[in-house]
This record gives C-alpha cells, structure tokens and sequence, in this order.
C-alpha cells in the first residue's frame, strides 16, 4: 500500500514538473484576451482622411480592409475574425484624437493600425500610450514613431525620413566619394529629420563633404537665392530636404541657370505629376529618389508572380479600386504585416503580447522591393529600414543603385 502511493505520488511529480517546462500544458495554453479580442473576433481600429484635402490617401483603408475581408473569408486569423472599424478624421489632428477616443472608449477596439500622418499621430501618442492600446504601424516616416523607449505603444513601418537620407549618403559615397553637396532644407522637423540620416549616413565625412547647408520657410515664396548660392559654393551634388512644391521650384530654377548637379529628392516630393512635370520633365531627368514597394506600373513587376496575385486580389475583393495606385499596394502591404503579428500573437491576444510580436517580425512581403523585408527586435522598432533607389529616365523612374540603407542608426 506504501509502495503504490510512494509510485502514485512520484508520477504525479514527474507530470507536474513536465507540465511546468511545457508550454503544451492547460495551464500555459490558457487562451487570454484584453478588451477588443475573445474566441470569434479581434477589433482594429483605423484613422484615415475619408474626407478633406488628402482624401487619396482613403484608398490606402480600403485596400487594407479588402485584404482583412479576403482573410476572413479564408477563416480568419487563429479561427477568428478580424472587425476592422476604419473612421475618417478629414486629416485633422484634433479630429483624429476625438476618433481615437471614440474607438478605444466606445467601439473597445483592440489596436490602433495604419493611423495616417505625422501631426496627427502625435496627437494621439500619448493618449494611447496612457491607455496601453497599441498603435502599430504608423502611416508616417518621422523618426520618433520607432522610438521603442520613449513611446513603448507605438511602432512605425515605412522606412524613416532618417533611413531615407542615410541611403542617399551611402550611394554617394560609394558611387563619388568625393562629390561637393549642397542641401536645401526646410526650416522644421521634417527637414532636421532627413538632414540627420544625412549627417548619419556620412559619418565623419559629412562636414567635408557639405559645402553648402541652405534652409527656406514654408511661407518663402522661392528659393531662388539659395539655389544661386548652392551653385556658387561649387556644389556638384544638390540633396532636397523639401516638400513638393519647393522640389519643383529647385529643379526649374537649377535648370535655367545651367547648374547641372547631381540631385537626390526625398520620395515624399518626387512625384512625376506634382513636381517633376511642373520643374520641367527635361529639366528633370537624371533626379533620384527612393522607394521601397514594388511599381505596379513597371512591366517588369507586373510580370512577376507577386504582382499577379495582387492584381487578382484587388480584381476579387477591391474592383473599385486602382491596382495601378501605389496607395493600393502600401495598404495591402501594411495590412499582411498586421495579420501576421496577429498570428504570431496566437492565443494570448494580450495587448503586451501583440506589441512583443509586433516587435519580434522577420518576413518578406510580396509587393516590397525585391531585397526590402520586415524585420523588428526588442530594440528596433523600424520595421523596413531599406529602400531601391529610383532615377527618372525622363518619362518614368527606373530602379538604379541597388538595396540601400539600413546601416547607420
């Protein structure tokens, strides 16, 4: 009788202690869920401009939402389906707080995914942070939104206005390590942003090889002066640190008084239609700028299997929509970096959990660049840090130069 409790009880032990270092056992498998998940549904909330002046930028929700609604369909994340609430705030900061309040507060979502513009992210950081709801993958390229120390709630996803410049000192270094750069820069945080990745990405070299740092105001009517002036230091390089219509400017008034640089737009004003066609498209070739998704565009890309399985997902679950319009293709992109965070989170939908998965991601998307993949750390809250640098030959840009940037921090 001894014998066989002192064999019971040792059983017993043995299974306890086999329990404890497995993670297969009830007691760790226990499913658990904050506010916004349970067994059939996980909530995410979206602010975007439905409305208002940048009311484009509404297509990027509706191809994130066609995407969620093609997973639902083919059974969702873990068996459950994602409820996704996408809401307009006209591009208004202050209507972007009161929209995120109303889906934390009321609609009891889960995460906050693909909130559009760096003004308004800001203005509802620390309300999220607060509130311990993640705000994951920021629609912005400003530095802070991967800033993992200061704002642990929040994580960027395009690469950074910082990662962009770092890749277009390392193609100047490799390409003339000896070019004379001027820089044109606007007086804020977007412009002291770029010019640090600049600074950054050539190093110790940097005060050297910059011959002429110029500045404007949002509110200066050109910039003719500081054009004239970057040509008269004896600058062989021109780096525009400038928004769209300051780009245009540049360009044009660089052409007519025959300064002929090299020049490197930053992608945010490289549009062939808002700036390269009002510079001149002559006057315009030979610029270089960055990307990091695929063209939708390029016959080469739309040869590719990638292409054709976004061009037939957006055929089936977004007809509507443009398969052409890169908005489309970064909307699709964000939100199967969502849904894998998702799955990785498994059964513990726990807001600290997602947030540790969203920081634990290593997977390529099919609609990036070749060579562009996501990865994050525990430390490195930039989920895609490289971007192919583009050249317009004139008529389009084509890609040039290789996979850049990444490197320096």
């Amino acid at each position: 009788m001894t014998s066989s409790f002192t064999r019971r009880s040792i059983t017993f032990k043995l299974v306890a202690i086999a329990c404890a270092a497995s993670l297969g056992c009830a007691a760790y498998a226990q499913k658990r869920y904050d506010a916004g998940a349970s067994d059939t549904e996980i909530k995410i909330g979206n602010i975007l401009p439905y409305s208002g002046p940048v009311s484009a930028y509404s297509t990027i929700g509706k191809s994130a939402a066609a995407y969620i609604a093609k997973v639902n369909a083919e059974g969702g994340v873990n068996g459950r389906k994602i409820q996704f609430i996408s809401v307009d705030d006209a591009y208004t900061p202050a209507k972007t707080v009161e929209q995120a309040r109303k889906l934390v507060e009321q609609d009891e979502v889960f995460a906050i995914f693909l909130p559009i513009g760096t003004a308004h992210n800001v203005a509802i950081q620390k309300y999220l942070t607060a509130k311990k709801v993640p705000q994951l993958f920021v629609g912005s390229g400003a530095t802070r939104f991967g800033d993992i120390k200061q704002n642990p709630w929040t994580l960027g996803w395009q690469p950074t206005n910082h990662a962009e410049t770092v890749a277009y000192a390392q193609h100047i270094l490799q390409t003339r390590p000896n070019a004379k750069v001027a820089v044109l820069m606007q007086n804020d945080d977007f412009g002291k942003d770029y010019f640090q990745g600049l600074t950054d990405g050539f190093g110790a070299k940097a005060k050297s090889m910059i011959v002429s740092h110029q500045t404007y105001e949002t509110t200066d009517p050109t910039v003719d002066s500081q054009i004239v002036s970057m040509k008269g230091a004896g600058a062989d390089t021109l780096i525009l640190l400038t928004t769209p219509k300051f780009s245009a400017m540049s360009i044009k008034k660089a052409a007519e008084i025959g300064w002929e640089p090299v020049r490197y737009v930053v992608s945010s004003a490289s549009s062939v239609g808002s700036v390269l066609k009002p510079a001149g498209l002559d006057a315009s070739k030979g610029v270089i700028s960055a990307t990091y998704l695929r063209d939708p565009t390029d016959p080469a890309t739309q040869a590719t299997k990638e292409y054709q399985d976004y061009a037939a997902f957006m055929k089936q679950y977004y007809p509507a929509g443009d398969a052409s319009d890169t908005l489309n293709v970064l909307g699709y992109s964000a939100a199967q970096t969502l849904v894998q965070t998702l799955k990785q989170a498994g059964d513990n939908l726990t807001r600290e959990n997602v947030m540790k998965q969203a920081l634990s991601l290593n997977m390529t998307l099919p609609m990036l660049q070749p060579g562009i993949d996501v990865q994050t750390s525990a430390t490195d809250a930039y989920p895609i840090e490289k971007m192919q640098l583009i050249q317009f030959n004139g008529t389009r840009y084509e890609p040039t130069g290789g996979i850049l940037g990444g490197a320096a921090k």
